[in-house]
């Protein structure tokens, strides 16, 4: 053999080193990578940890060039895939690269989706693109394999669904499907199971591992999840700053961290308890076997079958109290929530603080609309990036607050903005220029400057890192003793519902198969169903402090 052979055959997979990324923001150059180095192996898996802004996630897409260049630019570095020089790399070779020697499982389903496409025809766009000679036929049966494999219930009825049919979960598996379509070399996982329940979050992880083995795939997982890591990697980078400070073999890594940032990681997990209530309040929200029905439709747009998203469901929320709405993916959590918003059509009696919901059409819902607001699981697309922070937050205020002079809303901006926990000098920045964290932390203060009685929180820290979940729960239970409000909390992670729900209700397949005080779903379970999301949780815990 050869030095060039035996060169060839040495090398890793992936090779970054000295790797610097910095973007142009309003005239200053900002750092967001600073110097890293890593390799991946065929057949590995690497994971890169850390808190939002740590420079995780840019560190990833710049591999495929992703970035928005330029605007992002590389002052220094190199990344090599199987010896091929990227950074640099012109457009037609990274369109050889992308989907196909490495793909992409991105973090935010709903911004990767294309809404106007089905996802049947995306799946076969990203087939096709590297291999058109594949029929039609051959590819749609492919889709369907895929679909089934990533655990999408009734794959072949899902075809011709688009992006906003799907639920959080459902479209994080759409999109695992999408990047697993090739067999690519490389898997970048950014948060790949961050919309998932703990149950099926375990599926596809395992999905994830016998993929990896047939294939002989290589993975670089990026993740807040430190279960997940334990599980999957081989190796951790551990990043803050735009700098890798600790890397080593996983289980060195959880059992003898050097870096005190390391530390803090390993022991950040949402704690606390619900707010107390004094008395009984009376109820703010109830709504008595409410129905959302979705019909399918076959040839000539006739009803072929119906969806029973939430079938039945009956429900009170008394004042100042959190009930928590837990389920798998695609069991009806965040359909039950735009129902009782009256966002999205349903059946069955809506009362808020004793109006009847039902009774209004959009236009008389309109006087209500202040006194309840939702904030989204995903904050990257519910904030417009065409929109100041100022302006987002402040958007409502010439709606429902027509009294208020310039200077007095932009007074009230910069208070909840302040109570929010972020900066004054961030009136005038725009989304992208913010972590998941803060842009969350935005969502929340745009749903709060209301002063709304009802807030429905779907989802609102299952793209974050367990820090920073940690910190938007305190956050949440200490704007709910300053404001009064009601919360229903739609989530898939039951620590953090055990955190801040008083009471609890469980969903599958649209109905509530269990509901009761916090504590009793907790400590005595009554259903199998709740059980098995319970142990699932357990291990997942007890994963994490192995």
């Amino acid at each position: 053999m050869s030095a060039s052979e035996t060169n060839t055959a040495a090398q890793p997979l992936l090779a970054v080193e000295d790797l610097t990324c910095c973007f142009h923001s309003e005239g200053k150059v900002v750092e967001a990578v600073r110097g890293v180095s890593f390799t991946l192996e065929k057949g590995e898996t690497l994971a890169l940890v850390g808190e939002s802004g740590s420079g995780k996630s840019t560190a990833a897409m710049s591999i495929l060039q992703l970035l928005p260049y330029p605007i992002a630019f590389h002052p220094a570095g190199s990344i090599r895939l199987d010896g091929q020089e990227i950074v640099g790399a012109d457009e037609r070779t990274m369109r050889r690269i992308r989907g196909r020697r490495a793909a992409l499982i991105p973090q935010e389903p709903l911004t990767a989706l294309n809404p106007l496409h089905t996802i049947d025809r995306q799946i076969i766009e990203a087939m096709k693109l590297h291999h058109p000679e594949i029929s039609q036929a051959e590819a749609t049966a492919r889709t369907i394999d895929l679909l089934k494999l990533v655990g999408l219930r009734d794959a072949e009825n899902r075809l011709k669904s688009y992006p906003h049919q799907l639920s959080g979960g459902q479209r994080q598996r759409i999109m695992i499907a999408m990047a697993l379509a090739n067999e690519p070399d490389l898997l970048i996982a950014d948060e790949p199971t961050t919309a998932l329940d703990v149950t099926v979050q375990a599926q596809v992880l395992d999905l994830l591992k016998s993929l990896q083995e047939r294939l002989g795939m290589a993975m670089l997982l990026i993740t807040h999840d430190l279960g997940v890591v334990r599980k999957m990697a081989s190796r951790v980078c551990v990043m803050t700053a735009g700098r890798i400070v600790e890397a080593g073999d996983t289980a060195r890594i959880f059992d003898d961290p050097q870096h005190a940032y390391t530390r803090k990681l390993l022991d950040a997990t949402p704690r606390g308890e619900p707010l107390k209530i004094e008395g009984d309040p009376p109820a703010l929200v109830r709504t008595e076997n409410l129905r959302v029905h979705f019909p399918v439709k076959g040839w000539f747009g006739r009803p072929r079958s119906v969806v029973k998203a939430v079938d039945g469901v009956s429900l009170s929320i008394p004042r100042g109290h959190t009930l928590g709405v837990v389920g798998e993916s695609g069991s009806g959590k965040s359909t039950l929530g735009l129902a009782l918003l009256r966002i999205s059509r349903s059946d069955g009696p809506i009362f808020f603080d004793g109006e009847p919901l039902h009774e209004r059409n959009w236009k008389q819902m309109r006087p209500l609309r202040r006194r309840m607001q939702i904030v989204f699981q995903d904050p990257f697309a519910s904030l417009s990036p065409k929109m100041t922070v100022g302006q987002i937050v402040g958007e409502g205020l010439p709606i429902h607050r027509p009294d208020l002079t310039p200077g007095e809303r932009h007074a009230a901006v910069a208070t909840i903005i302040g109570e929010v926990g972020l900066a004054p000098d961030v009136l005038d920045r725009y989304p992208h220029e913010f972590s998941g964290g803060q842009r969350q932390r935005i969502a929340i203060a745009r749903a709060i400057i209301l002063r709304p009685d009802l807030v429905i929180l779907d989802e609102p820290t299952s793209a974050l890192d367990m820090s920073v979940q940690a910190q938007i729960v305190d956050l949440l239970r200490d704007l709910q003793a300053s404001h009064g409000l009601t919360y229903l909390f739609i989530s898939h992670d039951l620590k953090v519902v055990k955190a801040l729900a008083h009471e609890v209700v469980v969903m599958k397949e649209g109905r509530i198969v269990e509901q009761g005080t916090a504590e009793q779903i907790f400590t005595a379970p009554q259903t199998d169903y709740t059980r098995d999301l319970i142990a699932a949780a357990l291990e997942l815990k007890a994963r994490q402090a192995a």
